[in-house]
């Protein structure tokens, strides 16, 4: 990659969220990013508000971004579209949306791909409720999720929403069934972090296992994973 090339970087927050969340973050991406040849500019929306914002209300807008049926960028996506919409025109966008704010990501990204925006949009959803992504979007969605050391979902959100749909299945009898992955992102990660939901991009001494990895190099690790084959096939400007 050349070093002029730029990307706009999108940071999503979830519901209560303190503006310092994505501080550590956004100063390790940007250097991760800068060894790639890259030049990043990030920036931090609210989609459901600051930590003032009442709960309730946050978590109802939320749900209903969750729905199929949500449109237009859903209530989040509208709500920043005015920062989202002067980017539109590059050759690639950035969102990565912890909790609410990856339902946030992908309900924008759906836009953009209904609105035929001349744009690839990346979407990192990290520890967010499970979203239905319209088979367009598969590849261009990405999951991480916290585990435990066996591997199993650990983040109670995680296990909120769905993927399923019906699906017909292919043997001698057709008959529908269940498939609780039809619309599930094309890359699914588990990251083994230390706590809960909120701890994702947490890199204090609590929060370092007894090889000093923290939860935020173990989650920028799989953002990282993520990123490596979009980022290299096309341009960025």
């Amino acid at each position: 990659m050349q070093a002029s090339q730029s990307l706009k970087v999108f940071l999503l927050a979830g519901v209560k969220t303190s503006p310092s969340a994505f501080h550590t973050l956004q100063q390790r991406l940007q250097h991760k990013l800068q060894e790639k040849g890259i030049t990043p500019d990030i920036e931090m929306l609210f989609p459901y508000g600051e930590m003032e914002r009442n709960l309730l209300l946050q978590l109802m807008e939320v749900r209903a971004d969750l729905s199929t049926y949500a449109y237009n960028a859903g209530i989040g996506g509208r709500k920043v579209w005015k920062r989202i919409e002067p980017y539109t025109d590059s050759r690639k966008l950035l969102l990565i949306g912890h909790s609410g704010g990856g339902v946030a990501a992908y309900q924008i990204a759906r836009k953009i791909y209904e609105d035929r925006l001349p744009i690839e949009t990346k979407v990192i959803q990290v520890g967010s409720p499970k979203t239905r992504i319209i088979p367009p979007l598969k590849q261009n969605v990405s999951y991480i999720h916290s585990v435990d050391e066996d591997g199993k979902y650990k983040d109670p959100i995680t296990k909120l929403g769905s993927w399923g749909g019906w699906t017909i299945r292919q043997d001698r009898l057709p008959m529908p069934q269940w498939d609780t992955k039809k619309y599930a992102p094309g890359m699914i990660v588990g990251v083994n972090t230390i706590g809960g939901h909120a701890d994702y991009f947490r890199h204090t001494t609590p929060f370092t296992d007894e090889l000093s990895s923290c939860n935020l190099d173990k989650t920028l690790q799989r953002i990282d994973g993520c990123l490596n084959d979009w980022l290299l096939s096309a341009t960025l400007t």
